[in-house]
């Protein structure tokens, strides 16, 4: 399960991972971001806040998250985690290899500089 919020007026998602990501999950985000993609072409950025990485439910939310990263990564200019967690600590450098945004990871307790940084 995943929390979210559209900061409409900055243009950053946040999310923060509550249980294990179902396909749902990224379906429901979907819904929420792109009307506003189509209406302003892009997110200016992506917030993560996850103390861990809490996996999938199913194969099919795996699958699904792949796919929502395929058709947005070209609309965010920027990716913020915001985590302590050791492999959300190299998702950046992974994710660098196939994934548009700009990615930096910020410690926990920086969510205020993490959002300054999606902004600039």
């Amino acid at each position: 399960m995943i929390g979210f919020e559209l900061l409409s007026d900055a243009g950053v998602l946040v999310v923060e991972p509550k249980g294990a990501l179902s396909a749902e999950d990224f379906r429901e985000i979907s819904g929420e971001i792109d009307p506003y993609i189509r209406e302003k072409g892009k997110l200016t950025g992506l917030l993560i806040e996850a103390a861990s990485f809490p996996g999938w439910d199913s194969f099919g939310a795996l699958i699904e998250h792949f796919k929502f990263v395929h058709d947005h990564h070209r609309n965010i200019d920027r990716v913020a985690i915001v985590t302590d967690d050791a492999f959300l600590k190299i998702a950046p450098t992974i994710a660098q290899h196939f994934a548009h945004p700009e990615i930096r990871v910020f410690a926990s307790g920086e969510r205020v500089k993490a959002l300054e940084w999606l902004q600039t």
